[in-house]
């Protein structure tokens, strides 16, 4: 009997996503030592635009960045085409105008192998073998790396249709109950993309990942899940509620907090990456700067970031959006409320990073305005 090693038995241990990602990097790169860099780019189709996710290397040659995939022209074409795309030489594209090649030549990569992903036939993203060299992407070497390109995508889309079968678990909850809660769905694709942006200002001033970032973009819609619990007396009440309601009502930060430990519980997913930010974003983001919120009253920064971030995005479409109980504010309006609360209630660098997004938000709430009709 021959004793084997296996190389990718990091893929059997708990690791996160990133760490696997990079266990198959080094793997790939004792063959392949000129793949410097895999990395990994998905895609929105509500707004269509195109998001870095994750990468293998210490480099940072395309952290924080998002650009409308019509914008760049080369990574559309492999879309059109239906195929991958290899570039052996990078210097034929230094004169593109595209920031995204810009970028990528600036880093020095002189060739590069982009992948399509595909989750059922629907366009996903992209994958991205990187080289230091030249001249180095062959078909037999294209055919060996396709196998670990495809490994890598399973992974990837396996961790999205997680979260999204958790989203699905929760609405089917609320219907099944009978809640409704007057929060739309275009309040929620609103305020995940505003904590997006939030998230993106503060990246380097936090050390905030891009894999955190989506995770946190994925995670927001699922902050007032424990408003399942509340009866439709207190939470469709379209008054200003008494003391005995206003506590009911509090107490959906607590009741999601169980919601999602039982579903994490249930469905075997105790374990995913990030599910600690979950945890904290449903049960922290009534939290206040100055002690004052609930359900615990802690105050500064024993707030975790993600819970502060998604309270100024959730304060910021409450206020500018139709309740029950108002009209909606402008938004210059509701800007001076954020900039009074910044620092009392809200986290200033919070506030500051959405008040420097103006156009952005603009663009958000042009692209997701509220549907009445359904």
């Amino acid at each position: 009997m021959t004793a084997h090693i296996d190389k990718l038995d990091a893929l059997n241990q708990h690791l996160s996503l990133h760490d696997k990602i990079i266990s198959i990097h080094k793997t790939l790169s004792e063959r392949y030592p000129f793949i410097v860099r895999i990395a990994i780019a998905i895609y929105d189709p509500k707004t269509g635009l195109l998001k870095t996710f994750i990468h293998s290397s210490d480099e940072h040659a395309l952290e924080h960045y998002q650009a409308h995939l019509d914008e760049v022209p080369s990574l559309k074409a492999i879309i059109d085409k239906g195929l991958p795309r290899v570039i052996n030489n990078f210097l034929t594209f230094e004169h593109s105008d595209s920031e995204h090649t810009q970028r990528i030549g600036r880093q020095g990569y002189l060739a590069s192998y982009t992948l399509p992903i595909f989750n059922n036939g629907d366009f996903f993203g992209f994958l991205f073998f990187n080289s230091n060299e030249k001249n180095v992407f062959s078909e037999t070497i294209l055919q060996q790396i396709d196998i670990y390109g495809h490994l890598i995508a399973l992974m990837v889309i396996n961790e999205s249709n997680i979260i999204q079968t958790l989203s699905a678990a929760v609405k089917t909850t609320g219907n099944i109950t009978h809640i409704r809660d007057p929060e739309t769905g275009s309040h929620l694709d609103r305020m995940s993309r505003y904590s997006r942006l939030i998230a993106i200002k503060l990246a380097d001033q936090y050390q905030l990942s891009d894999d955190f970032i989506e995770h946190l973009f994925m995670f927001a819609p699922l902050h007032d899940i424990g408003k399942i619990g509340i009866p439709d007396e207190v939470l469709l009440k379209p008054g200003k509620l008494n003391h005995n309601e206003k506590q009911i009502m509090q107490s959906h930060s607590v009741k999601g907090r169980k919601i999602i430990d039982d579903l994490l519980k249930n469905f075997e997913l105790e374990h995913i990456e990030y599910s600690c930010m979950l945890r904290n974003i449903i049960e922290y983001h009534h939290e206040s700067i100055d002690g004052n919120g609930y359900p615990n009253g802690i105050k500064g920064e024993q707030i975790p970031i993600e819970s502060r971030i998604v309270a100024v995005a959730d304060v910021f479409d409450a206020l500018t959006s139709v309740r029950p109980y108002k009209k909606a504010w402008s938004n210059g309006k509701a800007f001076d409320l954020l900039a009074e609360l910044a620092g009392q209630t809200l986290d200033a660098n919070c506030v500051n990073a959405l008040l420097a997004s103006k156009d952005e938000i603009d663009q958000i709430q042009q692209q997701f305005k509220e549907n009445f009709y359904g």
